[in-house]
Formats: structure tokens, sequence, C-alpha cells
């Protein structure tokens, strides 16, 4: 792929606002979320960093513009390729099992690898300056629902392009990376939704988790458990991109589609919320919920369910409670297609291509079945690739229902709607808003947003 041209590169900055809208829920992160002040320049690269070791990684650890580095090293072959690589990991220093498979993949390619690790918002903004600029990294690994904003604005290389085989990866998890029929990387890994379940709760209201199946028996397990004395269901419905991400199981397990916020089958799932507000099921909270404090309501203890990602197991694990994980049902049984989370391994077009093929070879290395299993263990995802999967789940039963919801998952901006996500996401968390705190109905609050999608276009 040819670099674009200065008036392309200069629009680039229009980019910003759509690319900061969708990259803030279901990444590695422990907390679901992230959140920075972006930073006004591309980072700039030490002596340090530019040294002639085989996979000498620097680690730049700071968040909000603030970077720290570290630098480890090992004698390279002389002449060997020197790659930048930018990922949203500043929780792994040098010491973890992450900067240790870069390493090795930098061996493997037979060169030097220099890291900086960003917060996520701010990985995003340093990429697009630095595409800006002409300084971008030569492999970037960036949150899924960015890849569309990226390759939209000329700064990706297609795997096509760069003769990167696809064919073992999930299709739906894949799908997040490409835009108009072009794939552009390819997956980490991915989380995604489900129903954390309190079999303690369920048990003393006479409630058959076997039973919830549908809409309909989730509902009716509800109003069990609060007959019961107890509380129903907390998840996040707050006015950003996470109240979005948790709707949408919801809005595409009732056959919406997102070009079309005011379909029936769209306010049905409106409404099926707002009911549990209003029946007591669900309490008000969630309406300031984050993914973060909805998980800490569901830690209590006290509730049935609790809508939450993987990125929570190891916080069920300690919290004490019998607990169990069902896929989120969709409104006629089944189970309902959840956002995926997780990042793309990407190559930026380059104006001097010549280190393509390395880079092509790097992102294979960490795709690689053996690799991905370390990797996908360590940022608690669920592997792209079928085959991984199987072991994850041999390694690890608890995970078994997390591969299912992943089977079913999609991309925020899947169905080719790419840069057009978040003008749809901004209005449709303001429609949840305006349903859940009562000042219009599902059916007006939704039809409203539509309007405001249909605008933005």
């Amino acid at each position: 792929m040819t670099r674009s041209s200065p008036a392309r590169r200069t629009g680039l900055t229009a980019f910003f606002a759509v690319a900061l809208a969708g990259s803030v829920v279901g990444c590695s992160s422990s907390t679901g979320s992230t959140t920075s002040t972006p930073t006004t320049s591309a980072p700039t690269t030490s002596a340090a960093e530019t040294s002639t070791a085989a996979a000498a990684t620097t680690s730049d650890t700071g968040t909000s513009g603030s970077e720290q580095s570290s630098v480890s090293s090992a004698a390279a072959p002389a002449g060997g390729v020197k790659l930048t690589v930018w990922d949203p990991y500043p929780q792994f220093d040098n010491s973890s099992d992450w900067v240790k498979l870069l390493n090795e993949c930098g061996t493997t390619v037979g060169g030097t690898v220099t890291r900086s690790a960003f917060d996520t918002t701010d990985l995003t903004t340093k990429t697009l300056l630095a595409a800006q600029q002409g300084s971008a990294p030569n492999v970037l690994i960036i949150d899924n629902p960015v890849v569309s904003t990226l390759a939209d604005a000329g700064v990706l290389n297609t795997t096509e392009d760069l003769g990167l085989d696809t064919s073992a990866f999930q299709a739906n998890i894949l799908a997040a990376g490409q835009l108009n029929g072009k794939t552009y990387g390819v997956p980490i890994g991915a989380n995604t939704l489900a129903l954390y379940y309190n079999k303690t709760v369920l048990k003393d209201a006479g409630v058959d988790v076997a039973s919830v199946k549908d809409w309909d028996s989730v509902t009716a397990a509800l109003a069990k458990v609060k007959a019961a004395g107890k509380k129903g269901i907390t998840f996040s419905a707050i006015g950003t991109e996470e109240g979005s991400f948790q709707f949408l199981p919801w809005f595409w397990g009732s056959g919406a589609d997102l070009t079309k916020l005011d379909s029936a089958e769209g306010v049905s799932a409106l409404q099926l919320w707002s009911d549990w507000l209003k029946n007591g099921y669900a309490p008000n909270s969630v309406i300031q919920n984050t993914q973060t404090t909805s998980w800490q309501e569901f830690a209590t203890g006290e509730y049935a369910f609790g809508e939450n990602g993987t990125w929570q197991l190891s916080n069920a694990k300690e919290s004490g409670i019998d607990y169990g994980v069902l896929p989120i049902p969709a409104a006629k049984g089944g189970n309902a297609p959840a956002p995926t989370g997780g990042e793309f391994v990407t190559v930026p077009v380059q104006q001097d291509t010549s280190t393509n093929a390395a880079s092509t070879k790097f992102v294979s290395c960490l795709s690689d079945p053996a690799n991905a299993l370390k990797t996908d263990t360590t940022l608690s995802y669920v592997s792209a690739l079928e085959s991984v999967q199987q072991q994850q789940v041999a390694d690890n039963p608890d995970l078994k229902p997390w591969v299912e919801a992943v089977h079913s998952a999609k991309g925020r901006t899947s169905d080719n709607l790419g840069t057009k996500y978040p003008k749809i996401s901004e209005p449709m968390w303001e429609a949840i808003q305006a349903a859940l705190s009562g000042s219009k109905s599902p059916a007006d609050a939704m039809k409203d947003a539509q309007t405001a999608a249909a605008a933005a276009e």
C-alpha cells in the first residue's frame, strides 16, 4: 500500500473524536474502561531505545502522556531490522510474559524491537498524530473499534497487501477488523459480556438456572428473586460507550440492527430494561453504573445476576460468591450476540516499505497458536483461534461459557458500520439514559436516537 497524501494525512484530525468514542470498553483493563487526558505530540525515541540489540524492548509505561522508559537488550546480528511496536498494555513491564513474548518474536525476526506502551485512549491519539507526521510504528496493537477508523484514514495496511494469512481466525472476531471487504489486522484475542449469577440467591428463590433461556424466563427469574427478598440484576447503563456496550447484547438479541435504532425490536430491548427498573428488578443505580461499579454491586452477594465481562473472572473467584456464568439469552432463546472487546495486531503504512516483511513475520509470531495461548491467558482473553480455545477450556473449564459467548459475539463496527458506529452509539446511550430516567418512553427515546444518528452521518 502506498502512503496517503499530505491532504489525506491532514484529514486524520477529523477522526479523533470517532476513534475515542468507541475505544474505552471491553479492553484488557481489569475495569473494562480506560480514561485519560489525550496528549498532543507523538512520542520521541531516545538513543538508548534505538540501540541495535536484538529484541531490545523499551517499555513506556506512563499514562496520560507520562512516559517512563526501561530497556532490556541482547546481542543482535549486524544490520538487523529495527521495528517499533506500540501496544495498550502499560501494566506490563519488561519482566512480564507479554514483553518476553515481544522479545522472542523480535529474535524470530532477527532484529531490534523498540516497544512503547500507552493507555488505550493515548494510544489512539498518538497513532493518529504519528501517522500525520510520517512516524507511525511498524506494528500497532490497537483496540478493535479503532481499526476501522484508522483503516478509513489510510493509516493501516491490509492483510492482503502484507500477504498475511487470516484463514485460521474465527470469522466473527476477525470481522471487527474489516471494512469494505478488506481486513486490516489479526485479533490477538477477544473478551465479551455474559451474565454472572449467584447460585445461592437463585436457589433460595427457587430458580433453576437451566430454565433461564430467553427474556421471558430471565424476567420470571427476577420476579422470583425479588419476591424472595433479594435483588435481581445489575448492569451498566451509564451515558457513555460503556452503556451502549452493555445494552448491545439485548439490542442485538432482539433481532434489531444498528442502522435502525427505532425498529420494533430495538424498542423492545429498551422496554425490557425500562420495565426491570420500574418493577424493582434492577436498581436505579444502573443509570450511573460503570462496569466497575456494577461489578461491585454484584460482588456484595445480594444480586442474582450481574452483566459483566471476562475481565472480572479473577474478581469473581476472589469474591467468595458461589457463582456461575451464563451467555446472555436472546429474546426468543439461544445466545444473544454480545460485543467483542480486545485488540488487533496491525501494520501501519510506512513511507519506507522495506520493513513490511519483517513486520508481517512479527505479527505472525505473535498470533502463532503457541504464543496466542500464553498471551490470551495473560490478558484473560478468549483466543480468536478455535484450536487455542479448546486448549483454554481444557486448562480452565471456567472458560467454557465464555468461549460459547465469544462464538456468538460480534464487533461493534461489524456489518461494515466502520466509522459510523460512534455516531450511532452516542444517540443510543442517550436514549438509554432518557428511557431509564423516565424522561421519555422507550419508543420516543429510540425514535429521537435514530433521527440524531441519521443526521450525524
